[in-house]
Order: C-alpha cells, then sequence, then structure tokens
C-alpha cells in the first residue's frame, strides 16, 4: 500500500475524495488545499464512457489554452530551406532536419517540449516512430504538428502560449494539464472550460450511454477532487 506525507494526510483530512464539487468549488478547494515545495502542475483526468478498441469512437484533438501552461515550452521544428528559415523567424527553440533527426536516433535527444514538421519532412521521421511516438512527441496532422510553410509561425506561437493535444488512451481514460497552482481560479476556470467545451463538441457521434463517468482535478502532489461530470460539460467558454 502506497504511503503519502503529512502534507497529502493533511489535504486529505478536508474529506475532497469523499465528495463532488461544481467546477469553481473544485479549483477554490484546490488552491485552499496545502501547498507543495514546487508550482505544481494541475490535471485533469477523466474516464471516458467510449469504447476505444473501435476508431469511430476515438476523442483527439487540440486546444489553445487561454490562460497558457505556465511553463517554458521548448519547440523543436523539422525543417528545411525557405520553411528553416520561418521557423526560425517565428523563435522556434531549435529547427533542422537530417542533422535533428541523426541526434535523436542516435543520442536520444529529446530536450524539448513540442515537435512540429512540415510535410515534406515526415517521409525522413519514420524512423523516430519508436522514439517519439512513445512520448507524444512524434509530429502529426491529427495534432495540428505537420503543417505547411505558411502555418509554421502561427503552430509555433499557438505551441508557444499553451498548445495542448487531448486525447483518450487504449483504458478510455484522458489526462490532460491546464496550468499551475500558481494560477488564480479565474485562470484555472478559462483553461478548464476551454478544455471541457472541446470534449462536449468533439463527442464521437458513436458513443452510447454516459459520455464522462468520473472527472477529477488534481495538483501533482495533492488528492484528487471530483468534479460533476454535467455540469463542467455545460460550462461555455467567453468570446
Amino acid at each position: 500500500m502506497a504511503k503519502h506525507g503529512k502534507r497529502y494526510i493533511d489535504a486529505t483530512a478536508t474529506q475532497v475524495e469523499d465528495k463532488v464539487f461544481r467546477p469553481r468549488e473544485a479549483f477554490e478547494m484546490l488552491k485552499s488545499l496545502p501547498a507543495a515545495k514546487f508550482d505544481e502542475t494541475i490535471d485533469v483526468h477523466m474516464r471516458l464512457g467510449i469504447d476505444p478498441r473501435h476508431a469511430e469512437q476515438q476523442l483527439r484533438g487540440v486546444i489553445v489554452l487561454p490562460a497558457g501552461l505556465g511553463k517554458t515550452v521548448r519547440i523543436l521544428v523539422f525543417a528545411e530551406g525557405d520553411a528553416e528559415r520561418i521557423a526560425k523567424d517565428a523563435g522556434a527553440d531549435l529547427v533542422g532536419s537530417d542533422e535533428l533527426v541523426a541526434k535523436i536516433e542516435k543520442e536520444n535527444f529529446l530536450d524539448f517540449d513540442v515537435a512540429i514538421a512540415v510535410p515534406d519532412m515526415m517521409r525522413k521521421l519514420g524512423k523516430l516512430g519508436k522514439v517519439l511516438g512513445t512520448r507524444g512527441l512524434m509530429p502529426n496532422p491529427k495534432a495540428g504538428t505537420v503543417v505547411a510553410p505558411d502555418d509554421l509561425r502561427r503552430a509555433i506561437e499557438e505551441a508557444r502560449a499553451g498548445r495542448v493535444e487531448y486525447r483518450n488512451d487504449k483504458t478510455a481514460n484522458m489526462h490532460v494539464p491546464i496550468g499551475k497552482r500558481s494560477f488564480t481560479v479565474d485562470q484555472l476556470m478559462d483553461n478548464f472550460s476551454t478544455l471541457m467545451e472541446a470534449i462536449r463538441i468533439n463527442k464521437p457521434a458513436a458513443a452510447k450511454g454516459v459520455y464522462i463517468k468520473k472527472l477529477v482535478v488534481t495538483p501533482t502532489m495533492g488528492p484528487g477532487i471530483k468534479i460533476d461530470p454535467n455540469d463542467a460539460l455545460a460550462l461555455k467558454t467567453e468570446g
């Protein structure tokens, strides 16, 4: 059985794990819990009522969090020629072609958070599938990380601002970061509302029954706080 520290025990003494909150109440409760010695990441975890064995029930998409993610994002771009110049001008941290592919393949170089590629580069990236794919770093058109040269600037700016991919795993669960413990309740609510509206709008047509079976928000080192899925799906983003 896992052992928890005093801070975690103090947090659970509020009995947050036994209650179901409305979204804003949940984030207010989260902010009131004992904090760790670092700026914890706030994650949303949900159990979906889908069958991930069927392609038509897969849930995947990309959002830009209005309050960002609260961290510095290192962006790598696979490009050459004019596209390489555009990516560098747009502020990408690492830009290149064959040399970057070789560095990742031979040195297991993974010092970046997002990888973006132009279509012409994808034929060179096949060999990196096992390295990047298992870490969610492989450029993919569905994730908006394979873009035409003219869209590179936008893709880089979105990644820097707080672009997040959400997708279910093979057990029908989903885990998405929405910010940091230092964020205000309003900032966390803005990001959470953006995520939940995307989840609602993109519900697979083939999914039947209860769409979200369980919804929890949690800091890195704290207990999970349950949120009523119906209240969460009813949220609307402003603008």
